[in-house]
């Protein structure tokens, strides 16, 4: 780490993230779930990939927004977090915090792999760079529902994306300093100014060290991004960020369920090897757009992105003695394997797309047509120490294990070295696609959606073990259709339907490669906004189906396996609202039925998967509620607010009855500005110091959440 010394000097005191926010969003930041009140502003941005112009209200879909000053109010700093604001959002595995995890609407992708997202309309989330920070976030954007006609390689669910903030033509900046429970401390700076008339820059990043309720566990962050805005005329600008983040993250898998039985040991008992130290990974990221718009109807865009992560380090990983039990004899004595991971990846995006708006017979069309190109690489490598089986070594097969009662951890020269390969391996994804958009404006009360997008997809993998390369080349057309009407300006109702593909990484225990994911999505809801823009809620109904769906392998440890069809229904129910007396309500309630539609069996071990078992992680039910009541101190602005997460119980391991328990979880924050740019603020997470349980891969790997923690931090803004 002596290396980084300067960067996270320089994180501590200035820092930087391009938005590339589009002119049309100035009115869909009031869409359910931000609570923020906006005013009318010139934008002088450039526009995002895929969204068009077309008003939110227009949109047959479910749209969630969460801005960047509500997460700075509730004291949101990771991605993780955020999306627990968000409806029908679920956490899923993050290998043991190295990664980001989550379902929308039941569905999750690939959990051996972080889940996807977008940052500016690039695709964000295939590599290995850590949990994702959203320090310099202008918004995220929750598109829910059948979107992959033209996002391409999403969930049928929704898709993330973050929108960074952008290069401001007015100097302005911020310093935030931040301590708290064990030991937390964390430092943002931002600053962003002109340097010409045309040209603007911004800087901003953000340093975190902190311990854990876990013992032992120490991790460590620092994120910085420079980026730059220039309009080469009035109808053509210019936008490059660079972003690089480096963290350190001990691999933790959480605590083990004893018979099935959690709460047996204490959450914060560490079931790893402190000698192993943190995981590292490394993100470095350039984006670079050119906006030109011909006249006030028609623009192109063109982007290009390129990304590459590493993740390396040693990791504990408790695993099967004998069928689906974890322990020896006495019962607590638990079997452990140590892995040593590289992982390596490089991802190379190209997009172009041309928008605009015309008249055929009176009718106006917004068009979008485009096409983008993914060229994704993937190096795998993983070794690891396994004790010899139980039943022919008995005197060695305790051989790195630990007691869950009285761990006495290893000195690090007597840690077993991981000389057995597990994996050595070499993927190559590759996807183009195409696609079309034309919204049609039927009438000033009727909207009409069509869509449609083509991907053709190759993949090989070569395990160099054997020097065996498995190829696919699968293509598949999306269409996607939707009509909303309105009665009224203040109610909208809308229906729409679309097919998605989505690209699977990696084989299964066999070798065999992943066929792609095959989607279908019909949504049904209702939108209002109240004359004054004071009340905005909606209500969307689904249902859904997907083809070669991946979750965790419950027979062979550490593989995935795909479990054939699943399906998943529900309602969703979002509200901000600006109530009497200086009151603002935020709120979100979803309940989905995520369950398999198809039996699997394995080779060596029958039935698996049973048609009717529901989906790992997915609680039944889920809700949010902030309340906050503004007020003034000696004339400043203050606020306080409670918030109230619930998540039902939820399936904790593929193919057996372990389930997490419900939590609700509670919250108190508060800020007071001091001055007109000195702000203190603070929150208490988990009020009633509650247990509870965030997710989980199998029993033998549920990571527990965290006990009450409070923050205190203070701003000032220049």
């Amino acid at each position: 780490m002596k290396g980084h010394s300067g960067i996270r000097f320089f994180c501590a005191a200035t820092a930087a993230y391009l938005m590339l926010q589009p002119v049309a969003h100035a009115a869909e930041d009031q869409a359910p779930a931000t609570g923020d009140t906006l005013e009318e502003i010139t934008v002088t941005a450039q526009k995002q990939q895929y969204v068009g112009t077309v008003p939110a209200k227009d949109v047959p879909q479910n749209v969630q927004t969460l801005s960047g000053a509500t997460l700075q109010e509730v004291g949101i700093t990771r991605l993780a977090d955020a999306l627990d604001l968000v409806s029908g959002v679920a956490r899923q595995n993050s290998y043991g915090g190295l990664w980001d995890g989550f379902a929308v609407r039941g569905f999750a992708g690939d959990i051996n792999v972080p889940s996807g997202f977008l940052v500016n309309g690039f695709n964000y989330g295939r590599g290995f760079g850590g949990p994702r920070d959203v320090s310099g976030v202008e918004r995220i954007d929750v598109l829910k529902g059948p979107t992959s006609a033209l996002f391409g390689r999403g969930e049928p669910g929704g898709t993330v994306n973050i929108i960074t903030k952008q290069p401001q033509f007015t100097p302005e900046g911020s310093v935030m300093l931040e301590g708290g429970s064990y030991s937390h401390f964390r430092g943002e700076a931002d600053y962003t100014t002109p340097l010409s008339r045309r040209l603007a820059v911004r800087m901003n990043g953000a340093f975190e060290d902190e311990d854990s309720f876990r013992d032992t566990v120490h991790a460590r962050k620092e994120t910085v991004s420079p980026s730059i805005l220039w309009f080469l005329n009035d109808n053509t600008s210019v936008s490059y960020q660079f972003a690089y983040t480096h963290q350190e993250i001990p691999f933790d898998r959480g605590v083990v369920a004893v018979n099935g039985k959690l709460g047996v040991i204490p959450i914060s008992r560490f079931l790893g090897e402190p000698a192993d130290g943190p995981t590292k990974t490394n993100d470095y990221g350039h984006q670079l757009q050119l906006q030109h718009d011909f006249n006030d109807k028609w623009g192109v865009l063109l982007g290009a992105g390129y990304r590459t992560t590493d993740l390396t380090g040693y990791g504990e990983t408790p695993e099967l003695v004998t069928s689906r039990q974890p322990f020896f004899t006495d019962g607590r004595t638990l079997s452990r394997q140590r892995r040593y991971t590289s992982y390596d990846t490089k991802d190379l995006v190209l997009r172009g797309e041309i928008n605009g708006q015309f008249d055929t017979f009176g009718i106006t069309h917004h068009v979008l047509v485009g096409a983008d190109y993914d060229d994704f690489k993937f190096n795998n490598f993983q070794t690891r120490s396994r004790p010899p089986a139980l039943s022919t070594h008995p005197t060695f097969a305790q051989q790195n294990a630990i007691d869950i009662y009285n761990p006495i951890y290893t000195p690090a020269s007597l840690l077993p070295a991981t000389t057995s390969l597990v994996f050595n391996q070499y993927e190559r994804d590759k996807t183009t696609g195409a696609y079309v958009q034309d919204q049609i404006d039927v009438t000033d009360s009727i909207k009409l959606r069509l869509g449609a997008r083509y991907d053709d997809f190759s993949q090989s993998i070569l395990t160099r073990a054997t020097n065996v390369t498995t190829r696919q080349n699968p293509d598949s057309f999306s269409p996607q259709v939707g009509i909303v009407y309105e009665p009224t300006k203040s109610i909208s109702v809308y229906f729409s339907y679309g097919q998605g593909f989505r690209a699977n990484t990696g084989q299964d225990y066999y070798g065999t490669p992943f066929a792609p994911e095959r989607t279908e999505s019909y949504e049904v809801g209702a939108k209002y906004v109240s004359p004054d823009q004071g009340i905005t809620s909606s209500i969307a109904l689904f249902k859904m189906s997907k083809d070669n769906i991946i979750t965790a392998d419950p027979v062979h440890s550490g593989y995935v396996i795909a479990i054939g069809t699943a399906e998943s229904k529900g309602v969703e129910f979002d509200v901000s609202a600006k109530l009497p007396y200086d009151f603002r309500l935020l709120g979100s309630f979803a309940y989905v039925d995520a369950y398999s539609t198809s039996s699997v069996l394995d080779p060596d071990f029958g039935k698996v998967v049973a048609t009717g078992d529901p989906l790992i992680n997915i609680p039944e039910l889920s809700g949010n509620l902030i309340l906050f009541k503004d007020f003034s101190v000696m004339e400043k602005p203050a606020n306080v607010g409670i918030g109230v997460n619930y998540v039902d119980k939820r399936l904790g391991e593929t193919g057996t009855t372990f389930t997490l328990p419900a939590y609700t979880l509670v919250r108190l924050m508060g800020s007071v500005h001091l001055t007109d740019d000195i702000e203190l603020s603070g929150e208490i997470n988990n009020l009633f110091d509650k247990t509870w349980y965030a997710n989980s891969y199998a029993a033998l790997w549920v990571q527990p959440g965290a006990p009450r923690t409070f923050k205190a931090r203070v701003r000032y803004k220049f």
